[in-house]
């Protein structure tokens, strides 16, 4: 069974919903001050962790790798000061390692926000290159369609999320936006986490049999969209990784 609910944007860094499918970022403490949702908040209230959380749980060596090489550039590239103690020179090194991924994350947010934002009826002059392009990409793939901007939705498994967009016409068809640095089309690379994300989408959605996509938008090269739809035999596997990390999830954090 699944419930899905409208609800306004919120931030990626909060991930628990209601049975129901209603976010709940923060919770008010005994402080009577918000803050953000816990897994303790989530065992008193019966929260369910997102899609993304629960796929936090598997190692991604891609991410680790670039993680790592990022520490590297970094420590060959910035200066020790004279006397500098050890230690101080390390956290120099790791938060200055940081930063590439931190603006990286800045320029993607923003991107996926106005693209967000134009189907959800908003008017934006920010990255207008950006929107026109995935616009033509989703129509060339699939046709003008009736998009649900943003659809936050709980499931009976135990597990919630918020769908960049999907549509309920015929069996639907769900779409993920992904924002990330490249100008060849060609070397744009499918993970297993992406297809186990929109394995999940589509069951919490309630439309089982949608078709799936990755829409990848250049942060490097305006106007540059690239569409990658999975093969239901690929889903159905989705389905199955995505089921046994969550049962993973529950047992770890001895939470249903």
């Amino acid at each position: 069974m699944s419930i899905t609910a409208k609800e306004p944007r919120a931030s990626e860094s909060n991930h628990w919903y209601t049975r129901d499918g209603i976010p709940r970022y923060t919770v008010i403490g005994k402080n009577g001050k918000e803050r953000n949702t816990t897994l303790r908040d989530a065992r008193t209230e019966s929260l369910v962790p997102s899609v993304t959380t629960v796929l936090n749980v598997m190692a991604k060596p891609a991410l680790i790798q670039w993680l790592q090489k990022q520490v590297l550039m970094a420590a060959l590239t910035l200066p020790r000061i004279d006397g500098e103690p050890e230690d101080d020179y390390i956290a120099r090194i790791m938060t200055d390692s940081k930063e590439q991924g931190r603006k990286a994350a800045d320029d993607g947010t923003a991107i996926h926000a106005s693209i967000q934002g134009f189907y959800e009826g908003t008017v934006t002059l920010l990255h207008e290159e950006h929107i026109k392009a995935t616009v033509a990409a989703l129509d060339a793939s699939f046709g003008q369609q009736p998009w649900i901007a943003e659809r936050a939705f709980g499931h009976s498994h135990g597990f919630g999320g918020k769908c960049d967009l999907h549509s309920t016409i015929g069996e639907g068809i769900v779409a993920d936006i992904k924002t990330k640095e490249f100008s060849d089309p060609d070397k744009v690379d499918l993970y297993d986490d992406h297809l186990m994300q929109l394995a999940a989408y589509r069951v919490g959605l309630g439309i089982p049999a949608a078709r799936c996509a990755n829409v990848f938008v250049s942060r490097s090269v305006p106007g540059l969209v690239v569409v990658k739809e999975w093969e239901e035999k690929d889903l159905k596997r989705g389905w199955a990784m995505f089921c046994a990390l969550l049962q993973f999830w529950q047992l770890k954090n001895q939470h249903t």
